[in-house]
């Protein structure tokens, strides 16, 4: 089919679903980080205790340590939607769009193939868990299921945010439209850092 008789319908679908998607991962973000807000106040209350008050929680580390993993494994999805990962873009910035579009369609797809592994791993670890009704050896005994379960629906989140984006992605570049897919997947740039910037200015003096 040519890329002018792809109909818009469908992007503007996937383009609904993956906004929709990315609301659903910036609320999971949102848990992320007032999960790590709980993490920094349980470890200052146990510093305090210990040195204080002669008193511990004995069980700051495992707590602490599995609400890192789930905080970390939430936020994947919307950091992808907002495309805040990491990139390394000295050469495909300087390509033009054309060119650019396939590459970062290329790179999306060996990002959703990598996340689906993780994904299907940490299954198989929930899955071993929950039929071994596995407990951590420790002194609160937490059943592994519970982090376990929770990090594997943050990893489950990346993978369909991954996917929706995919999606919209392909069709964009279908329909003609590189444009399009380069302002879905292309880095950030300075004007999106600081429009960002503002809106969380605009933000802050809307709650005074």
């Amino acid at each position: 089919m040519a890329a002018d008789a792809l109909p818009a319908w469908p992007l503007r679908l996937a383009s609904g679903l993956r906004r929709g998607v990315a609301a659903v991962a910036a609320a999971m973000a949102c848990l992320a980080g007032w999960n790590y807000v709980a993490c920094a106040l349980l470890i200052t209350g146990d510093v305090i205790g210990r040195n204080f008050l002669g008193v511990s929680t004995a069980a700051t580390v495992e707590l602490t340590g599995y609400m890192l993993a789930c905080g970390i494994a939430w936020a994947l999805a919307h950091t992808l939607a907002r495309r805040a990962h990491i990139r390394v873009d000295v050469l495909v910035n300087r390509m033009p769009a054309g060119l650019r579009a396939p590459l970062h369609l290329l790179a999306l797809s060996l990002l959703t193939g990598f996340a689906g592994f993780c994904a299907w791993a940490a299954w198989m670890l929930y899955d071993e868990s929950a039929l071994f009704d596995a407990h951590d050896n420790s002194a609160l005994r937490i059943p592994l299921v519970i982090p376990q379960g929770l990090w594997t629906l943050g990893i489950g989140a990346f993978v369909v945010m991954c996917a929706v984006l995919l999606l919209e992605s392909l069709l964009a570049l279908l329909c003609g439209r590189p444009a399009e897919l380069d302002r879905l997947l292309g880095s950030r740039t300075l004007a999106d850092e600081t429009e960002e910037a503002l809106e969380a200015v605009r933000m802050a003096e809307a709650r005074r």
